[in-house]
């Protein structure tokens, strides 16, 4: 069994849509500001008439690491984010069509990228205005709301 450290909390009602989170994720990153070049990615929900900051789960039982067929995604010990190893990665893109959350994309450089969870000290938590992302020791009835969220993206990504 595996045993999450911490986990990246969203809470929509709290998001204003500002997208500083992807300017910080991708200046952190990137070394420059771009949304286009960010880890983590607000997504505008019209319907609903919020903004949810869509980013890796971090899965338990990762999808994108059953699925790489060279086995270049694995689960950090330190911080139990999920991580790429570029120098394994084949740019195929079976982690990015089996992520039910949009949490893995194609870099400009074709390098498959997601959240790292920067080290075990995430960017987008420290500069998010609102506190709509937290990085949180997960409890049962975290993970329960955590899991009715990701639902609600995944739906909402099917509709996109």
């Amino acid at each position: 069994m595996v045993v999450i450290q911490k986990v990246l909390l969203v809470d929509p009602k709290k998001c204003t849509g500002c997208r500083i989170c992807e300017v910080a994720c991708s200046l952190h990153k990137e070394g420059v500001c771009s949304s286009t070049r960010s880890r983590i990615h607000v997504l505008k929900w019209e319907a609903e008439g919020i903004d949810i900051p869509v980013v890796c789960w971090h899965c338990e039982d990762a999808p994108c690491e059953k699925v790489c067929p060279v086995k270049a995604i694995h689960r950090s010990p330190e911080t139990g984010a999920m991580l790429i190893d570029q120098g394994l990665c084949i740019g195929c893109r079976e982690c990015m069509a089996v992520c039910p959350f949009g949490g893995v994309t194609m870099s400009e450089t074709g390098e498959m990228v997601k959240c790292d969870l920067c080290d075990g000290d995430p960017f987008c938590v420290k500069l998010c205005p609102t506190e709509a992302i937290e990085y949180a020791k997960p409890s049962r009835y975290i993970l329960a709301r955590k899991r009715e969220s990701a639902l609600k993206i995944g739906e909402m990504l099917k509709l996109a």
